[in-house]
Formats: structure tokens, sequence, C-alpha cells
């Protein structure tokens, strides 16, 4: 059998940069310029897209191009595809840290809170004292390890790094994927393409700062121990290896499954996958993960299960309720569509591409065909449950690995078999093998399997950045927010309320233990046109029956506003009738107001107002 490292490279050496570090420092050095030049105070429906100065789109051209004609040429190290690849996540992931004063994603923000409230109680929660916010004290996993974190750092907050955590944890994922990808093939091209195309189709966002990131780096951890030490060849090899490796799994299992509820169920189908392959028919990896997960699922975890598993049932086998958005999750806009299309292109282009590679590299489809499978395993969780209306993204996000792979191959030279060609040899087929070597030089010359390749490989890598940065505008808490929320905060007794149109805004679990929170736009659509139709007298109603010592507030900050415009629930001239009639109402109180928000308070019926 022929791997591509073994077959001529598709084009002329004069297309080879003479020395491969020259585009790379070019590249930089124009994302470092523009970094200094962009200014994200005013993002638009585009978010970050319209924001960046144009030098960070050429040196991401740059790059891609550098990577491209370098990772193609045999002579050149796997050291300089490996330092292209580090490129790629720094202008990816670390551009968002370097450009924003403050951690994106309110869901981050919401993980910062848990962490606090670890450290500061001590200890667990139960179902009744936390209320919805139980689920993560019954998967503290991530939340302890990074309070212990916290405190070995000796830092106040884990806001003091998080922004730059999309970063770590896509480093987290560099080598297991390699691992995965060398147990299939030799050839550094398919290695290094199939790394990089999984980074460009990677635009989900499950990299922030939650427990997805790490289980997900886990996970893919879990697949490449199995694919390379539990295969038939591997077990033959040695037993008492297996107990080591073994031993590994239940630890790298145990981890995920006390870290996030999604991911065990994932790697379960995948290792059950695996099992339809005559290489992997060992059933301990996946007997021990099912064990360790019905264990943690009927012990800590129980009390969300009881009140969930009702729900979870009934969507069971509901494919179409399963991957549809609904109210409040539908882009709105012409940039939030634009985005959004840019992230579906994406991913289908990414599919579409390892559908040509699987159909194409005949040879490649059964020697991977194990990761072919696990590429395909995640496919049926569209049945299972809607997560939230998350399944389809987190369906497409474990599918990575193996659709990646296929993908790269699709973008190199056809694999061929030894066998085909001694038999090609022996028909004396030399002629023919000369008119196909002639076309080869043709299509050589006019750049065919160089520049074809080039242009898919440059058009997924541009797409990434409106896929992943497209909803910036909703995902950013400028400094001015983060402190009209904390003034909220410090001064909100026990007991009290917070009302606001969605949960979009930087801490807005802050003190969750204590203080409670109602935001409307999650309300029955009814009673949101009643607060459209008489905002300031149905809002007061409905905070009216906080106790004292607790105040009831009204917070309406920047990231709501463009969350609730940009995902189809009010626009702005909605939410501004609601916030001036707040102001004009002899019921509110303004205490706070800045460029990125109010704080209202409701008086106190009935005695003194302070």
């Amino acid at each position: 059998m022929t791997d591509l490292s073994d077959l001529p490279p598709v084009r002329s050496g004069r297309g080879v940069p003479a020395w491969p570090g020259v585009p790379l420092l070019v590249a930089l050095a124009l994302w470092a310029y523009a970094m200094r030049h962009t200014d994200v105070s005013r993002l638009d429906d585009y978010g970050l897209v319209s924001a960046l100065h144009p030098a960070f789109w050429a040196g991401l051209a740059v790059l891609t191009t550098g990577f491209w004609f370098t990772v193609r040429d045999p002579r050149r190290p796997a050291a300089w595809s490996a330092a292209y690849v580090l490129g790629l996540l720094v202008m990816e992931r670390a551009t968002q840290a370097v450009l924003y004063p403050t951690p994106l994603y309110a869901w981050g923000w919401k993980h910062e809170a848990v962490i606090d409230h670890l450290l500061t109680a001590g200890g667990l929660q139960t179902a009744d004292q936390v209320g919805d916010m139980a689920v993560y004290d019954q998967w503290p996993g991530f939340f302890a390890a990074q309070a212990a974190l916290q405190r070995l750092l000796g830092v106040d907050s884990v806001a003091m790094y998080m922004a730059w955590w999309p970063l770590v944890s896509s480093l987290m994922l560099l080598l297991p994927l390699l691992l995965i990808y060398r147990t299939f093939t030799e050839d550094r091209r398919l290695i290094w393409t199939a790394v990089w195309l999984f980074y460009v189709a990677n635009w989900v966002g499950q990299d922030y700062f939650s427990p997805q990131s790490v289980a997900y780096a886990l996970h893919v951890g879990v697949l490449a121990v199995v694919l390379r030490r539990f295969g038939r060849s591997a077990v033959r090899r040695g037993r008492p290896r297996q107990a080591v490796w073994t031993v590994v799994l239940t630890v790298l299992i145990v981890t995920i499954v006390i870290s996030h509820q999604l991911t065990p169920g994932m790697l379960v189908v995948c290792l059950l996958a695996l099992c339809l392959s005559r290489r992997y028919r060992d059933w301990v990896p996946v007997v021990t993960t099912v064990v360790i997960f019905l264990a943690w699922c009927l012990t800590a975890a129980l009390p969300f299960l009881s009140a969930a598993m009702p729900d979870m049932i009934r969507s069971i086998g509901d494919v179409g309720a399963n991957v549809e958005t609904g109210y409040g999750a539908t882009p709105t806009g012409t940039g939030a569509i634009a985005t959004s299309w840019a992230a579906r292109l994406l991913s289908g282009s990414v599919l579409l591409l390892a559908a040509v590679g699987v159909l194409r590299q005949r040879v490649l489809r059964h020697r991977a065909w194990p990761l072919l499978l696990v590429a395909a395993a995640p496919l049926p969780m569209f049945a299972a449950s809607s997560y939230g209306s998350e399944m389809i993204f987190r369906v497409l996000l474990f599918m990575l690995p193996g659709a990646a792979f296929f993908a790269a191959a699709a973008l190199l030279p056809k694999v061929r078999t030894l066998a085909a060609d001694a038999a090609a040899q022996q028909a004396g087929n030399r002629q023919a093998g000369n008119r196909q070597s002639g076309g080869s030089s043709k299509a050589r010359r006019w750049g065919i399997g160089t520049w074809v390749p080039l242009a898919a490989l440059l058009g997924g890598t541009l797409a990434f950045v409106p896929a992943y940065s497209g909803k910036d505008r909703i995902n950013y808490f400028p400094p001015q927010e983060v402190a009209l929320v904390r003034q909220l905060f410090d001064q909100a007794p026990d007991g009290s309320l917070v009302v606001a149109a969605n949960r979009n805004y930087p801490d807005a679990y802050a003190s969750y233990w204590s203080v409670d929170h109602y935001w409307f736009l999650d309300d029955a659509r009814s009673h949101v046109d009643k607060i459209v139709r008489h905002p300031a007298a149905t809002l007061a109603d409905d905070m009216a029956g906080v106790e004292r010592p607790g105040r009831a507030y009204f917070l309406l900050t920047q990231g709501q506003l463009a969350n609730s415009e940009m995902n189809g629930q009010l626009d702005k001239a909605q939410l501004d009738r609601i916030r001036k009639s707040v102001a004009a109402s002899p019921r509110f109180r303004l205490v706070a107001e800045n460029s990125a928000g109010w704080l209202y308070v409701l008086k106190r019926s009935g005695g003194a107002e302070r």
C-alpha cells in the first residue's frame, strides 16, 4: 500500500517558498498590525467581521497560502506545518482576547459565578437550595478544578484568564488529534491538513470557558487511546499494557462524567460504533464508560435527572423539534443572517469535502474505516434530545475529528496500493501511464492540483471568522456594562430580585444563591406582549412580591439589547419604549446609568425610600 508521503509532489518546486518561515512571519506581523488598528468600541450586526482591520484578512490569506505550499513539500520538516497550525490558532483564538478588554460570553461569566460560589460556600449544594443552578453542582468536575487553579494562581477571579481559554482549550486538542490521525496514516500532508481543517471547521464556540471545552478534549483523548491501544494488533502485542491503558481510560472517563452531561453520551455512541469494526471488538472501553456514566447518573446527578427525565423522554424521536430553534433564536437583520449562513456553509462545505474524500480515496476508506464510524456515530443523537436547541451544533462538533480527516483527503492526491501499481506495470500499461503522466503534468502546469484545493482551504479559513466571531455584538460586554452590573450586585441585599429582558449580560448569575432573577423574554409570549403594551405597570406588578430586606431591580444593558434584536425577540424601539416607561414611572427610581445601560429600583410602598 502506498501512502501519500510516497507519492511525488503535485506542484512545481518553484511554487514553494525558499524559506517556509517567511509567510508565517509576514502573516503574524500583519496580524499584530491589525490588532493595533482595530476598534471594537462600536460593533455592528456583523460582529468582529466588519471591525477588523484589512491587514488581518491579508495575514490570514498569507498564512493559509504559506501553510498549503509548506505542508505539500516533502522536503519540509513537519515542525513547519506545526508552526503554521499554531499561527492559525493564535489568529483564530487569541484575536478576541487581545482586542476585547473583558471576557466574552454570558455563559462564561455564569461559570465564573459557579466557581465563586464553590469557593465562597466551601461545598456543593442540593437541588432545593439553588434551583436550576443545581445542575452545575451535580457535575462539578470542571468547577472544582478551576477553583483549585484560581487558588493556585492566587488570582481574585477566573475572569483574569478566562478570555484566553479558547486558545488553551484548542491547544489541548492538538495532541489527541495528531495521535488519532497518525493511527491511520504516516503522511504528514494528510495529518496536518486534517488538523487545519478541524480547527477551521470548529466554529461552534464550545471552546470558551466551559465544562464542555475540557470534556470534549478528554473525549478526543479517549478516542485516541482506544484507536491506538485497543485495536486487535495492539492487544496481541501485550495484554499487560492493556491494563495500564485501561486505567488511563478510566481516569479520563471519570473526569468527563463528573464534568459534563452530554459528552459521556456522545462517547458511548462513538465507542459502540467502533465495536462495529472487526479491529475494535474490545468491549472494555464502552463497558467502562457505560458503568461509570450510569453510576454517576444514579447517585450524584439523580436529583437533576429525576426532574428533567419526563421532558427528556418526550423529546426522544422528535427529530424535527430537536433541531429547530424556535422563538428567541432566529437570526434577525442582514448581519446576523449573513454570519449565520457563513457558519452553515462552512460546516456544509467540510462535510461535503468529507463525502468526496470517502468516495474518492478508496484505500483510505478501508484503512480509516473506524474513523468514518466515529464521524457518523453522533448522528443518531438528533433523535435523543434537543439539548436546549443546541443538539445540531453538538453533533457537528463531535463529527469533526473524522470529518476533517476525510475532508483533507479530498484535497490531496489519491492514495494507491502497491498491488495496483504492480498489476499496471505487469500489464504493460507504460504508454497509458505516460499519457496519464502527461495529463498530470498539464494539470500541474495549469495548477489544478494546487490552486483549486488551496482556494477551498482559503475559503474555509476566511469563512471561520464570520462563523466564529459574527455574533460578537451579542457576546462582548464593554467595561461599562461590567461595572454597572457589579454595582447592582454590590448593593443588592439577600432576597433581592433582578428583572431584565434576558440573561445576556456579564455576572448575570452573581450571588445566584441569594438573589433571584426574572428574565421576562423567557416568559410566555402573551406576557411579553403585555409588558410591551404596559411596560412600567406590568413590570412593577411582577416585581411587587419581594420582601424586606430584599429589593427589586430592573436592569437593561447593551448586551440584552443586542441579543434581543439579533435573535428576533424585541427590537430596539420596543425595548426603548419599555425603558422610557420605567424611567417615567413614579414607582421606579434610577440607581445608576452609563453608556452601556440603566439600573432602576422599585420603590417600596408605604415607607420611606432611600
